[in-house]
C-alpha cells in the first residue's frame, strides 16, 4: 500500500512513453526483393516470407506465397525489409538501429503499444521490437499463431537481423488458464531459451513472469506459473521479474480492465515498477561511452 502514493506521481510520465513506444515495435513499411531473371545471388524456387505487419502485430506464415527473395545484403535494405539469413535458412526483418534495440517475447500482457513490458523497456532507452500474440504462451497458442517456440520455428512472427542486446521473454497467463502442466511449460520454456541464445549469442536475456494476484488472495495457477517460471530462469541464470503477486502487493486491482488485463493507467503503473526491476538488474541502455554490461549466457 506504501507504493500507492509513489506509483501515482508515475503514473502520467509513464502513460507518455506509452504511447511513444507505440512505434516502436516492427516497422511499419515492408519491403522484400524480387528474383529478377538476371538476378545474381537469388534463392531459386524461395517463396518469400510473410509480410512485415503494422508496429506491434505479428507476421503471418505463408504470406505473399507467390513472391521470391533476394538474397541481398541487408545493410542497404531499409527497415521493415524482411530478408532470408543465409547463415540460419531463416526470415528475418530489418529493424533501425539493432544495437539499442529490445525483442520482446509476450502475450496480450505485452501486445498493446502502451503495455507495461513495452513502457519499461523504452524508459530504460529501448527500441522494443514486439514479438507475439495475445492467446498465446510457452504452450498455449490462439489457433492462427502458435505457442512461442512454435511461431519462432515456423514464422508466424519474425526476429529481427542483427544483435540485439536484449531478449525480454514474458508471459505464462494463458498457459494457466488453459490448463497446461508444469512439465510442457518448463519443456518448451527450455526450448525457447535454447532457440533465443542460439539466435543470439550475445544478447542478455530476462524473463518477465505471470501477473496474477498472489497465493493467499486468488493468484492460483497464474500465481504458481510465475514460480515455475522463475525456476526455470534460475536454472538457466536468467534475471528474472515474478509479477505473481504484484496485483495485490502493489494495490492495482482497481486499475485493471477486467480480471486479467489493466487499464492504460495500470500498463502505466506496472511499467514503472518492470523499469526499476530490470534497472536494479543492470539493463538499462548504457550512455555514449559508457562500457556495455558483461552477456549473461
Amino acid at each position: 500500500m506504501r507504493n500507492t502514493p509513489a506509483l501515482s506521481r508515475l503514473v502520467a510520465p509513464m502513460i507518455a512513453v506509452g504511447i511513444l513506444v507505440a512505434g516502436c515495435g516492427q516497422a511499419p513499411s515492408t519491403r522484400t526483393a524480387d528474383v529478377g531473371a538476371a538476378a545474381s545471388g537469388g534463392v531459386s524456387g524461395e517463396t518469400a516470407p510473410p509480410a512485415a505487419g503494422a508496429p506491434g502485430e505479428p507476421m503471418a506464415a505463408g504470406a505473399n506465397a507467390n513472391r521470391q527473395l533476394a538474397q541481398a545484403t541487408p545493410g542497404g535494405m531499409p527497415a521493415g525489409s524482411v530478408y532470408r539469413n543465409p547463415a540460419s535458412g531463416r526470415y528475418e526483418v530489418v529493424v533501425e538501429d539493432i544495437a539499442r534495440t529490445a525483442v520482446l517475447i509476450g502475450d496480450s500482457q505485452s501486445e498493446p503499444g502502451f503495455s507495461w513490458p513495452r513502457t519499461a523497456l523504452a524508459s530504460l532507452g529501448y527500441k522494443v521490437h514486439f514479438c507475439g500474440r495475445g492467446g498465446t504462451g510457452f504452450v498455449a497458442s490462439n489457433g492462427t499463431t502458435g505457442n512461442y517456440i512454435d511461431a519462432l520455428e515456423r514464422g508466424d512472427w519474425l526476429l529481427p537481423h542483427g544483435a540485439p542486446p536484449l531478449v525480454v521473454i514474458q508471459g505464462g497467463g494463458n498457459d494457466a488458464s488453459r490448463g497446461a502442466t508444469d512439465e510442457q511449460i518448463s519443456a518448451n520454456a527450455e526450448r525457447l531459451i535454447a532457440s533465443v541464445r542460439q539466435r543470439y549469442p550475445a544478447a542478455r536475456l530476462a524473463m518477465v513472469g505471470t501477473l496474477a494476484r498472489g497465493a493467499a488472495d486468488g493468484g492460483g495457477r497464474r500465481t504458481e506459473v510465475d514460480a515455475l517460471l522463475g525456476t526455470v530462469a534460475a536454472r538457466h541464470s536468467i534475471p528474472f521479474v515474478g509479477a505473481g503477486d504484484w496485483l495485490t502487493r502493489h494495490n492495482l486491482t482497481k486499475l485493471m480492465a477486467d480480471g486479467v488485463h489493466m487499464a492504460p493507467e495500470g500498463h502505466a503503473a506496472l511499467g514503472v515498477l518492470l523499469a526499476k526491476r530490470l534497472d536494479d538488474f543492470g539493463f538499462r541502455v548504457p550512455e555514449p561511452g559508457q562500457a556495455e554490461p558483461a552477456a549473461n549466457r
